[in-house]
């Protein structure tokens, strides 16, 4: 007798608790009643009837991913793998649709994408493919959101995140990349090389014009030594050609004792023999001796050759014709 009230209250209890359910947040759920669509229950505690509802089945309201990988080619006849991300949700008021009008929703995006992607693709170039992915991925999105909105389906965005085209592809614009950075290397190297080049020369030029400066400032000093030298030679009674051939003389062993005291040079001065400078300061003073007679001379000369300027010739005018000089 008590089995048979336990059983009755066991599965009384059951079907009660069966009468509960819980709808998970971001997350909906679809009641039939004997076959027959009932409601959409949203997030908490729900009831149903036992035995005449049932759940149908859960939808996620969350935003999903999918990734889709396309095979094409483009307008230079570049076959390229692309991969473009779609991202989507079940719009909260249409679950119905979302729930009974499709069923594989996966498969029916990867069928848009494929065909807006093969239609888009080709009008391209290779390098346009890749400036332009934005713009498929737009075409994508509009067309997915004409045919899914339909479903109950909302395209979030779609992206255009690989573009992948052939090995050999690859490596051939790898290479032009790199021959164009090399172009652009080579320029600045050569643009480098020619401010170097006319830094050194202005440089030098520079250096060249102080030098210049430098010894002319030199020889000045040095003439300026010399005039004093002499003037102090005149003063103790040594003429100037006598003076210069000294300054000259003493000038040579000076340069004689520059060569001389450089153990590793291989300058030769001619003449270098020990009477050098005796038979030069010799030549100089027989020189400077000579010199002094040629302009005396030459000044007696020239008072000889002035012209005489006391006698003046008057010459007899001719006759005015032939009679009057027979006359």
């Amino acid at each position: 007798m008590e089995v048979i009230i336990i059983v009755p209250l066991v599965l009384a209890l059951f079907l009660f608790l069966s009468s509960f359910f819980t709808v998970k947040q971001q997350s909906a759920v679809v009641i039939e009643r004997f076959g027959k669509f009932l409601s959409v229950r949203n997030s908490g505690l729900q009831l149903k009837i036992p035995v005449f509802d049932r759940i149908a089945g859960r939808v996620n309201l969350k935003i999903q991913q999918l990734d889709v990988i396309i095979e094409t080619k483009t307008k230079d006849n570049v076959f390229i793998k692309m991969k473009v991300s779609v991202q989507f949700k079940v719009i909260p008021d249409k679950v119905y649709d979302a729930f009974y009008k499709l069923e594989y929703p996966h498969d029916q995006i990867t069928a848009y994408v494929f065909d807006v992607v093969r239609a888009e693709v080709p009008k391209l170039k290779l390098d346009d493919v890749f400036e332009r992915k934005d713009d498929i991925a737009i075409a994508v999105k509009r067309e997915l959101n004409e045919a899914m909105t339909t479903y109950g389906y909302d395209i979030i965005n779609t992206l255009v995140t690989d573009i992948d085209p052939d090995i050999q592809v690859k490596n051939a614009m790898n290479r032009i990349n790199a021959a164009d950075r090399e172009k652009t290397a080579a320029e600045f190297e050569a643009e480098s090389s020619r401010i170097r080049i006319v830094a050194k020369a202005k440089a030098e030029a520079e250096s060249k014009r102080l030098q210049g400066q430098g010894i002319a400032d030199q020889r000045r000093e040095i003439a300026r030594g010399l005039v004093e030298s002499v003037e102090v030679l005149n003063s103790v009674g040594i003429n100037s050609q006598e003076a210069s051939a000294l300054i000259v003389v003493t000038q040579h062993y000076d340069t004689l004792q520059a060569i001389g005291a450089d153990a590793n040079s291989n300058l030769i001065l001619l003449p270098n023999s020990p009477q050098a400078g005796s038979d030069m300061l010799n030549n100089m003073v027989a020189s400077f001796s000579a010199s002094n007679q040629v302009g005396e001379m030459m000044k007696k000369n020239n008072k000889k050759l002035k012209p005489k300027d006391d006698f003046h010739h008057v010459p007899t005018p001719p006759p005015a014709n032939e009679n009057d000089v027979t006359e």
